[in-house]
């Protein structure tokens, strides 16, 4: 597989020039970080490659590395270096999802050998996701953006179309509704996946130091500038870059954001000379921005080298049909990132979650998942009034009769057709894939009721 490579984060200066370098021999690409911060600019879903970290790095530890890796791809294969009491650290870490460890000191051999058996199990993952989705069966985008409604199927849809493009596109959404999950995306569905992905929040830009973080500087561009450093734009060469609640960018920084849109050319601050930039531009907002360019506060001209394409992401409040899936897939994760069993969940709860608002959306939602898992309880699931206990019972038991009536229908109905699916799922007004689905739910096996010959179904 062409483009693989092996991301390596160490702070140890010495041992991860040394490890690159046997790597390197190997004949392996290898990318070297002495932090975990850059690597989530390369290692995202569908990364074609593997990451090997030391545990014991100041900041975000090794563990904790790979633990946010694999919120966003579970299976990215993740080695870790430990040192002689750090054993049983890594042995619990393989436990929670590490590939491999190996221990200091170790032969340079020992490690290149256990990086090819990594790397060979990333490429038949991959090669996996790709005949599932030539199968027909769900593909990584709709693991990522999960949902039957009709708003979330038509933005996989688009996501599809555009994202092997070179479009720049403007995403706009509520809080939390995944905006930043639809912009990484389509980064990992283009040419530009296995090229660096930076995320620039605009709202967290230093006033005074926003131009030096987006262009870079030379020495003495202006005081404190002891040595050259690259921006933002800069380091994404070659790849995407995000450039988060855009709406709050300073007007003047607009205007030179403009040019480098228009031209693809950036000047580092105390320069003259123009650097060419090879960039794909994804912008997100939590509102439209028009009625920031009718107030003056965003820039016309702007918005239209943004939005040639603009991908609207439906809230939850839109989709609540989906509430019961999502919860579900959130619930999991929680369960796995805080070490719990998984829990079932009554009809009454998801029923529920699926008539509450959800204001801050997937991000609300997940917050809630985490609550049910570590059982903190939900505020909108308490009574008004009177025994909690046994109001909840008493929804509960309803709710086991309307189970009840059901499974006894579809039964009727299948003993009536003598085990033939059709005219039931016609007499119920059921699709032929919700009376599957329900069948399976109830246990209902449909060979018990076939009295003869029945023409395929």
């Amino acid at each position: 597989m062409t483009g693989e490579k092996i991301i390596l984060v160490d702070d140890e200066d010495a041992l991860r020039h040394s490890i690159a370098q046997a790597l390197d021999l190997a004949g392996f690409e290898a990318i070297e970080l002495s932090s975990p911060d850059r690597a989530f600019h390369f290692a995202g879903f569908g990364f074609k490659g593997i990451v090997i970290t030391d545990i014991r790095m100041p900041g975000m530890d090794g563990i904790t590395f790979m633990n946010r890796l694999h919120e966003t791809d579970r299976d990215i294969p993740v080695i870790l270096i430990t040192g002689h009491g750090d054993v049983q650290l890594a042995v619990r870490a393989m436990r929670e999802g590490a590939y491999d460890f190996i221990e200091k000191p170790f032969a340079t051999s020992q490690l290149t050998e256990i990086a090819a058996r990594a790397l060979d199990y990333r490429r038949l993952v991959l090669e996996n996701r790709v005949l599932r989705a030539a199968a027909g069966q769900s593909d990584d985008l709709e693991q990522r953006l999960l949902g039957r409604s009709n708003g979330m199927v038509e933005l996989r849809r688009k996501l599809r179309t555009i994202g092997p493009t070179d479009t720049d596109v403007l995403i706009v959404g509520e809080t939390g509704s995944g905006k930043e999950v639809t912009a990484r995306a389509l980064h990992d569905l283009s040419t530009r996946a296995n090229r660096p992905y930076v995320a620039i929040n605009c709202a967290a830009l230093p006033a005074n130091l926003i131009e030096s973080e987006l262009f870079g500087h030379e020495i003495g561009a202006f005081p404190g500038a002891m040595r050259a450093r690259f921006g933002k734009f800069e380091l994404a060469q070659g790849g995407t870059i995000l450039l988060d609640d855009i709406g709050s960018m300073p007007l003047d920084v607009q205007g030179k954001l403009l040019r480098v849109i228009q031209d693809r050319t950036i000047t580092r601050l105390g320069s003259n000379d123009p650097l060419p930039l090879d960039v794909r531009f994804i912008a997100t907002s939590r509102t439209p921005l028009e009625p920031a360019v009718a107030a003056g506060t965003f820039r016309a001209d702007l918005l239209y080298r943004l939005n040639v394409i603009t991908l609207d992401i439906p809230p939850l409040a839109d989709r609540r049909e989906d509430i019961p899936l999502l919860f579900m897939q959130l619930l999991g994760e929680a369960a796995s990132r805080y070490r719990r069993d998984m829990v079932s969940v009554p009809p009454p709860v998801l029923s529920a979650l699926s008539e509450q608002r959800w204001p801050g959306n997937v991000r609300e939602l997940r917050n809630a998942a985490d609550r049910y898992i570590l059982d903190l309880g939900l505020p909108f699931l308490e009574p008004a009034g009177g025994d909690g206990d046994e109001e909840w019972e008493a929804t509960s038991r309803l709710a086991d009769r309307v189970a009840d009536f059901e499974r006894s229908l579809i039964e009727s109905a299948l003993i009536a057709h003598g085990g033939s699916l059709k005219p039931v799922y016609e007499s119920l007004g059921l699709s032929r894939k919700s009376l599957y689905e329900k069948m399976q739910k109830y246990g209902l096996d449909r060979s018990r009721y076939l009295t003869g010959s029945v023409e395929a179904d």
